[in-house]
């Protein structure tokens, strides 16, 4: 007997597999000129062309974001700096 339940019987949401640009942008809160100007500068996420279409997958997609969280600058409070 097979009681494995599939997402589609218990009504479970999947997310996305890919995300199209304008899906990424707006998932995280940025522009299309910024996504592009990333890709230029070599710190876009990993994209996949399909047909004419420019894809990003969801495990590119938390890649990047935690490149983005590595390289990022660690800022000091401004309420400790004010003490």
């Amino acid at each position: 007997m097979n009681t494995s339940i599939s997402p589609e019987s218990a009504n479970v949401k999947v997310g996305p597999a890919v995300y199209s640009v304008q899906q990424f942008c707006e998932a995280h809160e940025i522009t299309k000129v910024l996504f592009y100007r990333l890709l230029k500068d070599g710190l876009g996420p990993r994209i996949m062309k399909v047909g004419a279409r420019t894809l990003i997958s969801v495990e590119a997609a938390a890649d990047w974001r935690r490149e983005m969280e590595e390289g990022a600058q660690v800022l000091p409070s401004r309420r400790s700096a004010s003490r």
